[in-house]
């Protein structure tokens, strides 16, 4: 299986369960890994026949910032949806991470989907 990844994604996000949380930017990490419709082979060495990573980061960064959330776990839903759907991808894994949990990194969820 072939795999596209962007790794280290800075989002800007209103995101948090408290409403102060909420209040704030914060930039969350995220990994993304997707699957185009086309084996690297098969795409010729063609730009058209790949899925353009920059939109990809563009767009997520884009979704991200589009309104507060509570949960991580509703913002990497949305990001899955969003490669399956608007990108095409067959298969893609979001890893988010937040720094909130006292005497930890980060605390992070990940969805993995496949497209239809």
């Amino acid at each position: 299986m072939n795999r596209i990844f962007i790794e280290g994604l800075d989002l800007p996000v209103l995101i948090g369960v408290p409403d102060d949380e909420r209040a704030d930017w914060q930039v969350l990490p995220a990994n993304v890994t997707f699957t185009p419709r086309l084996s690297f082979a098969a795409m010729n060495d063609a730009i058209d026949a790949t899925i353009d990573y920059q939109a990809v980061a563009n767009r997520l960064r884009a979704l991200a910032a589009a309104r507060p959330r509570a949960l991580i776990e509703t913002l990497a839903s949305e990001m899955a949806d969003c490669l399956l759907t608007e990108f095409a991808a067959t298969w893609t894994r979001i890893e988010l991470r937040k720094r909130i949990l006292p005497g930890t990194d980060c605390v992070g969820v990940v969805v993995e989907r496949a497209g239809e």
